[in-house]
């Protein structure tokens, strides 16, 4: 009996030590370039957020939205993305026009919160005589990889401008970095179209020769052709403070809502995961607005109403009302000035 009465203890034992030692949950987050804010932002969730939700997350690089969305839907462990709302609408408008492979796509996959618009910027050389963006009409441009939610957004933007799509001829594909180097270089580029929330590193880690080779284009609201534009995208300000190296002054242009999302998962353990992951993030939100990357301080942990065709993800949604109900109101958090930090008012 003793004997019995010792293996059933050694046996419970070991199934609780084992229980406790029960490896994380190996997700994955899909983002966009090395370089851009989707990838500094997902660095930001797994170190902050997951390991509050008993999750290890894995930070991808991807050519953008559009295969991000691709990746979400069927690459195994895969359970978030980031995703640009301009890239989201066009999958459901494919698929409300009868595209059933673009339904099948976007129909499962669901919002877990808006988070910053990001800014679009039109670079051409320093000496174009181009200066707006309502002037690239019939120009060469790189508009980002295929699949990128970059490419989306310049396509879409100048066939809201004008009326027509950009010429085969004139529409490249590249990276940022390869477009920039042809721009500069042999100069068989006119504008490279770049999409990435400022303080955006590939346009930040620039010299101030730079100012020498590019410039950035204004967008003009008041232009009769930015009108369209404006219906899918919103005015925003690149300010000379985020690129001292490249700017004089603030220039006025367009940007595009980033959103993170994830698919309508029904069965546990995935369901409980991610309910405590979007607990955690409430909880952490203050965390990562202080020390994570600063467009986290441009997000609100809000649930506004969404496009038609956009729906959230009910129980990450419900973790989030509850959390937010129950936390007090403070101000949105500011970067400190220089005399706030000498006079200890921030830090």
């Amino acid at each position: 009996m003793n004997s019995q009465l010792i293996v059933t203890l050694v046996a419970a034992a070991l199934c609780l030590g084992s229980g406790g030692a029960l490896a994380a949950a190996q997700y994955k987050i899909v983002t966009a370039s090395a370089r851009g804010t989707y990838i500094q932002f997902g660095r930001d969730i797994a170190k902050f957020v997951a390991p509050g939700a008993d999750i290890d997350l894995e930070v991808l690089t991807s050519a953008g939205s559009a295969e991000n969305v691709q990746r979400m839907r069927y690459e195994p462990g895969v359970k978030f993305a980031m995703v640009q709302s301009d890239v989201y609408q066009a999958f459901l408008d494919e698929a409300a026009g009868g595209n059933a492979e673009a339904g099948a796509m976007i129909r499962p996959l669901r919002v877990i919160v808006p988070l910053y618009n990001e800014e679009i910027y039109f670079v051409a050389r320093a000496d174009s005589s181009l200066n707006y963006v309502h002037e690239i009409q019939g120009a060469k441009l790189n508009v980002g990889p295929l699949r990128s939610g970059t490419a989306m957004s310049a396509t879409t933007i100048y066939r809201q401008m004008f009326g027509v799509p950009i010429a085969d001829a004139n529409a490249s594909f590249l990276t940022n970095e390869e477009a920039l180097v042809k721009l500069t270089s042999d100069k068989s580029l006119d504008v490279v179209v770049i999409v990435a929330g400022q303080p955006a590193k590939l346009l930040v880690d620039m010299k101030p020769e730079a100012r020498q080779l590019i410039k950035l284009l204004k967008f003009d609201p008041s232009h009769p052709a930015s009108a369209a534009a404006l219906k899918t995208y919103f005015p925003a300000t690149v300010r000379a403070a985020s690129y001292p190296n490249l700017l004089q002054e603030d220039i006025s242009s367009v940007a595009v809502k980033a959103f993170l999302v994830t698919f309508d998962y029904t069965r546990d353990p995935t369901v409980g995961h991610l309910a405590r992951f979007a607990r955690s993030l409430c909880q952490n939100f203050a965390r990562l607005q202080v020390d994570g990357h600063p467009k986290w301080r441009e997000v609100e942990l809000a649930l506004p109403e969404l496009g038609r065709g956009w729906l959230y993800y009910q129980p990450m949604a419900r973790q989030l009302r509850s959390c937010v109900a129950k936390r007090p109101t403070v101000k949105p958090v500011a970067a400190c000035a220089q005399q706030e930090r000498i006079l200890g008012l921030c830090k």
